[in-house]
């Protein structure tokens, strides 16, 4: 019988070869992420704590893994300031939460 072992972290990867290496715990912020990185659902992510998003560029999965952290830091939180989010990146940003059902 094969144990698994998690690791507290998990190593989010963009479409251009960025890695971040963020919390498991912020990363599952995200459902996709979250049932991908479950290591009885069989995925490969669930076994290597590496999910590629070839989705998004390294500007967009930076804002992504920011937020995920901001989010657990400030979940039990009330009145949380306003995360800065640049104009330029909100309609991607919107996509990657709709994808990453976050």
């Amino acid at each position: 019988m094969v144990e698994s072992t998690q690791s507290e972290f998990v190593t989010i990867v963009s479409n251009d070869g960025f890695e971040f290496i963020i919390p498991r715990s912020a990363a599952c912020v995200s459902g996709a992420l979250r049932r991908s990185l479950d290591p009885s659902s069989k995925f490969p992510e669930g076994i290597s704590g590496r999910c590629e998003l070839g989705e998004f560029s390294g500007v967009v999965v930076e804002k992504i893994c920011e937020y995920f952290c901001y989010n657990e830091k400030h979940k039990d939180q009330v009145n949380v300031p306003d995360m800065d989010i640049p104009p330029e990146l909100c309609l991607e940003l919107l996509m990657a939460a709709d994808f990453l059902d976050t």
